[in-house]
């Protein structure tokens, strides 16, 4: 298992967890609780595996997988500004 993923999801599924009950509470007051509950956990739980998926994971061997070296990219390197 991927450990290093879990400093994105959990935070994501608070975030997700708290949103939701805020939502729910604030514009939907006539629905039950037990439903409000079934919600929160479902949208907790989905926000979770889709972040789990989404976010890279960087291999062991090489930890520049996904995030490039940005001095490569011709908008970050110097120009020679002296003209002939």
């Amino acid at each position: 298992m991927h450990w290093q993923r879990f400093k994105f999801v959990i935070p994501m599924m608070v975030i997700v967890a708290v949103s939701s009950v805020y939502m729910l509470n604030e514009f939907h007051p006539l629905v039950p609780k037990s439903d409000k509950t079934y919600i929160v956990i479902g949208a907790t739980v989905v926000a979770g595996v889709i972040s789990y998926f989404l976010f890279p994971q960087a291999s062991e061997k090489n930890r520049n997988d996904y995030w490039p070296d940005r001095t490569e990219l011709p908008f970050f390197k110097k120009r020679d500004n002296t003209r002939e």
